[in-house]
């Protein structure tokens, strides 16, 4: 069940999400040391979760007038059972009660979990010449973390 995060989830997120950021060493990208993104969240109404004890979560924010979702991470023990798109589409849920015009999100094109995975979910590659500033100034600071270690995109659903 999808719910609202409350603080004490937040510690607990830290391992869900280098567990998932391990599984990129599988095709060959490797993050740059640092804090993890759910580290640098103080607030827990940014974040939905699955299970007791969370196994997955998806973290917002609002970039341009539209919902992003910052972050989706699944536990790799708990993956495959649906928690991603469960996470998914209650974040475009969310979206739509809060009047949001659009999801978006940053990704890697060429990942079989990211971008091909997000299709599935009904997201398609948003052109460049679409991006409003505040997108192209996230896109940016994603390119100065040293995060665009292989090919990225972004999304819009």
């Amino acid at each position: 069940m999808v719910r609202w995060a409350e603080a004490a989830d937040l510690s607990e997120l830290v391992s869900v999400e280098l567990a998932a950021d391990r599984l990129f060493e599988q095709v060959g990208i490797v993050f740059p040391p640092g804090t993890t993104m759910i580290e640098e969240v103080d607030d827990p109404e940014v974040v939905l979760v699955e299970g007791e004890p969370p196994a997955g979560f998806a973290l917002i924010g609002w970039v341009d007038g539209n919902l992003h979702l910052d972050q989706l991470a699944v536990h790799p023990e708990s993956m495959r059972q649906g928690i991603g798109g469960r996470l998914v589409t209650a974040v475009i849920e969310h979206a739509r009660a809060a009047g949001a015009p659009a999801v978006t999100l940053t990704t890697y094109r060429d990942v079989p979990w990211n971008a091909p995975w997000y299709e599935r979910h009904g997201f398609a590659v948003m052109p460049e010449a679409e991006w409003g500033p505040e997108l192209r100034a996230l896109v940016e600071h994603e390119r100065e973390l040293g995060i665009e270690v292989a090919p990225r995109v972004v999304m819009r659903r």
